[in-house]
């Protein structure tokens, strides 16, 4: 079963406190949201495996580690997820972004994908799907079957915050698949937002309504 990580940093639970603050304004939280995004990145790649490698220091020849060559996929859904990666890729540069592109059918309240761009070589990276909330769990349920579908093997989801709701979902669609999480909040409300919450991220990032 999936393993559900709470990353309790201390930057990172006082960085979002301003996040969920309504009176944060655009500027600001996009901000907010990009040191989140690195420093939560920082959590998320503390098992990626090293070798070693022989070098020169200034004073001798040593021993010392270098990461194995694990590739990293960056996977936001759109559009919110955009919000999450510049931030990710300042501390991973080397790591592709492919995008998926979901709305939620306001009839079915299924999620529909409009636009999959992924890299060719999904199969062999560590994807990881960012979404800053995960509500319902439909569109990251269906973000992660997309991948899976066209031979991603290794992927987690990352996301700023959840209600149990949503984590239940993929933790029984995606037993394999690991949740990190700045917090994991108390439910959600009758319309499906996440409560306490931060509101809607994607208007909050880009300054719609």
């Amino acid at each position: 079963m999936g393993k559900v990580f709470v990353l309790d940093h201390p930057l990172i639970q006082h960085k979002l406190t301003y996040i969920r603050d309504k009176n944060t304004g655009t500027k600001e939280f996009r901000e907010l949201v990009d040191e989140v995004s690195m420093l939560m990145a920082f959590e998320i790649t503390r098992d990626l495996p090293l070798q070693e490698k022989t070098i020169e220091t200034p004073v001798m020849e040593t021993k010392a580690s270098v990461l194995a060559g694990k590739k990293i996929g960056l996977v936001p859904i759109l559009r919110a997820g955009l919000g999450m990666v510049d931030g990710m890729l300042d501390l991973i540069p080397a790591a592709k972004v492919g995008h998926v592109g979901l709305y939620r059918d306001p009839k079915t309240l299924k999620p529909v994908e409009y636009y999959i761009k992924l890299p060719s070589d999904i199969h062999e990276r560590e994807l990881i799907v960012i979404d800053p909330m995960l509500a319902t769990g439909g569109s990251a349920n269906d973000a992660i079957h997309s991948l899976k579908n066209r031979g991603a093997k290794h992927v987690r989801l990352m996301c700023l915050i959840a209600a149990p709701e949503g984590v239940e979902v993929i933790k029984q669609e995606h037993p394999d698949v690991d949740i990190y999480l700045g917090a994991l909040d108390e439910k959600l409300d009758e319309k499906g937002y996440i409560i306490p919450g931060l509101g809607d991220a994607g208007d909050r990032l880009f300054g719609t309504k």
